[in-house]
């Protein structure tokens, strides 16, 4: 049986890494072909210019992301078949007992140390050379290293406890473990959901109540006839780190409030910011986010079932050449080897994401009208340097959004 599941694992291991290659490289391609020409729909609105830095921007996170790949599926092989979270496992051994809380979260921060050692070259070349190379970075060293030191703070504070609960629960819990965990999991997202817009966010970034005027004038006109309440109007200086612009909510219940980075209010009209909030309004009055969250609740629940299922299997540690079993070991390797098997299955998740953006379109057409919401997509394509010209297959399986000229034209639609 051990030898039946390497065999299964190694195919679809080559299988997912050799689609996802080919993917990359059809987006490449389709984008370099299209590269000389801005599309018809858009040739009165962004410059030959704009359109060609697009790709090229493209283009240079693509061959990025395909040497993260291979880096990655490297680092897979040395962790299972290469005997590496063998050793680090019975190297923790001898100071922890092997089924203990401590060598479990010990064992986890040896990975995530090794992962993050092995990443952060990819991290500081996409931020500092990619990002810096086309216009878009404004993060100094030192703001890197205390963002880094920060989230190495949150992690002990919050995800060590939370680990060691999970731990916890999937030893002193019997056979349905798995569904204390699931409970557990969904009650410490919601209050995540519910502490980050106060207390976590505001460690990272400055959030500054939006200025009165005629930009508030008319979101809180906008929010007034969504019927939606919030806990405030809020500006974050999204300018610090990068130039690209985006808008949101977060949180639930009182303690939901709407941000929009400095760099989209520098770059979009009133009218065009209220086409952008009434679209992210447009999630929110369509469930979305909620409907999300019971989708992410039910696959969880259902993971958590399957690792149940192959925790006390044998076959399934030697199977990834790993000798000792136990809860932190079963976790590590389900977490390893899960985007293997799901990655075919993308085109589902995506598909579902970019109707839920239709649908959300198609509110902030009612609310705020069909150019505003154009001009709005067309000013950030062009700022954040987004690709016109997405090959179909690769738009797929990865993106949430739908491309530039199928958004236009349902808005054109609408």
């Amino acid at each position: 049986m051990a030898t039946a599941f390497s065999l299964v694992f190694l195919a679809m291991l080559v299988i997912t890494t050799g689609l996802r290659v080919w993917l990359a490289l059809r987006q490449l391609n389709h984008v370099a072909a299209h590269r000389a020409a801005v599309p018809p729909a858009f040739a009165d609105r962004i410059t030959l210019a704009e359109h060609q830095k697009a790709a090229d921007y493209s283009g240079a996170r693509l061959r990025l992301g395909l040497i993260e790949l291979v880096v990655d599926t490297v680092l897979l092989l040395l962790f299972t078949f290469g005997g590496l979270l063998d050793d680090i496992d019975r190297w923790w051994g001898g100071p922890f007992p092997e089924a203990g809380l401590v060598h479990g979260l010990a064992l986890f921060a040896s990975v995530g140390v090794v992962g993050f050692v092995i990443g952060l070259p990819f991290s500081l070349y996409r931020t500092f050379v990619l990002e810096a190379r086309f216009g878009f970075n404004k993060m100094t060293p030192r703001l890197f290293v205390a963002d880094l030191a920060k989230q190495l703070v949150l992690t002990v504070l919050i995800g060590a406890p939370l680990l060691l609960g999970v731990l916890w629960l999937m030893s002193a819990m019997g056979e349905r473990w798995w569904l204390y965990v699931w409970l557990a999991w969904l009650g410490f997202n919601l209050l995540v959901m519910l502490i980050y817009p106060s207390f976590i966010a505001p460690l990272f970034n400055k959030f500054t109540p939006l200025a009165e005027g005629e930009m508030k004038g008319r979101i809180e006109a906008l929010l007034t006839r969504c019927g939606f309440a919030s806990s405030g109007l809020y500006v974050m200086d999204g300018s610090k780190r990068s130039a690209h612009g985006n808008a949101y909510f977060t949180g639930f219940g009182r303690a939901k409030r709407i941000v929009f980075f400095d760099t989209l209010l520098d770059k979009l009209q009133p009218d065009e910011v209220e086409a952008v909030l009434a679209h992210e309004l447009g999630h929110f009055k369509r469930r979305h986010v909620w409907k999300r969250i019971g989708m992410l609740a039910v696959m969880s629940l259902a993971l958590l079932w399957v690792l149940g299922q192959l925790i006390d299997q044998p076959w399934f540690y030697a199977g990834l050449k790993v000798g000792a079993g136990g809860t932190a070991m079963a976790l590590i390797l389900f977490s390893m080897v899960l985007p293997v098997f799901s990655f075919p299955l993308s085109p589902l998740m995506s598909g579902l994401s970019r109707r839920h953006e239709f649908e959300a379109d198609a509110y902030a057409v009612q609310q705020a009208g069909a150019q505003p919401m154009i001009t709005a997509l067309v000013r950030l394509y062009r700022d954040n340097a987004a690709t016109l010209t997405t090959d179909p297959l690769y738009s797929r399986f990865y993106d949430s959004h739908p491309p530039a000229s199928e958004r236009i034209a349902h808005l054109q639609a609408c």
